[in-house]
């Protein structure tokens, strides 16, 4: 679990892995009795944390060759999506972007670029991913209990 919550967080892998793989994995340690929603969750927690964090520092550290990236101009359209929606939201794009598959692995790198506050972010990160692991376990409750 915190693998995949990793992977789909992270910068530029996140591009690439869906959410609904972490639903499949979920369900399946649940329907195959080997986790419990009170393991499950706590590992994506920390998996999207890790993720997000990579992601700011990695934007700290690039900050704007970032935009000059050749795999990034391939994905030209959700960068200017996401650096739009963390210009008019500022530090909401944190919990807006979490819940958006399609730019949830470049919000954390976005705002890191931007030079956002690194303590700000976190609180504001263990927020949001406590948040989405909330609603992580109420999908994978209620795919439970529909095939239960």
């Amino acid at each position: 679990m915190p693998l995949f919550a990793f992977a789909e967080a992270c910068v530029g892998i996140g591009l690439l892995i869906s959410g609904a793989i972490l639903v499949a994995v979920g369900s399946l340690l649940l329907a195959n009795d080997i986790a419990t929603l009170g393991q499950i969750l706590p590992l994506a927690l920390a998996g999207a944390l890790l993720g997000d964090h990579v992601g700011f520092y990695t934007g700290r550290w690039l900050g704007p060759h970032f935009h000059r990236a050749g795999f990034i101009q391939k994905h030209r359209a959700k960068l200017q999506k996401s650096e739009a929606m963390i210009l008019r939201y500022g530090p909401y794009a944190i919990f807006i972007g979490r819940f958006l598959p399609a730019i949830r692995s470049l919000v954390p790198a976005m705002l890191g670029i931007s030079g956002f506050n690194a303590t700000r972010y976190s609180a504001l990160d263990v927020a949001a991913c406590m948040l989405w692991s909330v609603c992580l376990g109420i999908i994978l409750w209620a795919i439970e209990n529909m095939i239960g």
